[in-house]
């Protein structure tokens, strides 16, 4: 079965402007929170993709493996282009994750559905809104750029082995997570991406929301009648 993935991440200020690092600059702290936010998060998606099916023993490889693919995509791809963002524009930033998001991440994709809040990509002293705008919409394009590839690779399989139904939901169901990821992402309220990005362009943040929302509508139609 699939649940509906509420993803909520985000970055914001911390404090005066502090040294900066180089893009891909990191610490400990930061390797050891991504590593446990990810962990969880691919419990999470085993949950959500697997269904019932994933309380058998064992757990078929499939839902461990789109687990996995997912957990890096969607999450840990998303918070690293804000950070990579932010360090090429000379900011410190560091993601740290929210222990009572991933607990409630688990409660919920225990349920049926995911409401995720993982945790923030920390980034201290940015106050241009060109800076916040352009960092903010880092992360959303790139889930997006990763919804197109699976989709556009579950057609290439489904055309070149039509029996891989198992392979071709798995990319389907990736390809819709990436999508609403980074769709929910730019809905401009509270501490989202979306709301950063208005606030330097409003053209910009509604092309963008436009065009995510209908690449996460079409691939939710996707894996409603092919999905798992």
């Amino acid at each position: 079965m699939t649940g509906t993935y509420r993803p909520y991440t985000y970055s914001y200020t911390v404090g005066p402007k502090i040294s900066a690092q180089r893009p891909l600059s990191t610490s400990p702290t930061e390797l050891r929170h991504l590593a446990i936010a990810a962990v969880v998060l691919t419990v999470d998606f085993i949950l959500l993709y697997g269904g019932p099916a994933i309380y058998a023993a064992p757990i078929e490889a499939v839902y461990v493996g789109t687990a996995i693919a997912a957990a890096l995509t969607a999450f840990v791809a998303h918070e690293m282009a804000h950070k990579v963002s932010a360090q090429r524009r000379g900011y410190w930033a560091e993601f740290r994750m929210s222990a009572i998001g991933l607990i409630v991440s688990l409660i919920t994709a225990y349920i049926g559905f995911l409401f995720a809040a993982p945790g923030a990509t920390m980034i201290g002293g940015m106050g241009s809104p060109e800076d916040w705008g352009r960092t903010s919409l880092a992360g959303p394009s790139t889930n997006v750029v990763f919804g197109v590839i699976f989709l556009a690779s579950s057609f290439g399989v489904a055309a070149a082995v039509p029996s891989q139904l198992v392979v071709v939901g798995a990319l389907q169901f990736l390809g819709f997570v990436n999508s609403w990821f980074g769709t929910f992402n730019m809905i401009p309220i509270g501490p989202l991406d979306g709301a950063k990005v208005m606030r330097w362009s409003k053209t910009v943040w509604a092309v963008a929301f436009v065009a995510f929302l209908a690449l996460t509508v079409g691939a939710g139609i996707l894996l409603y009648f092919i999905g798992p």
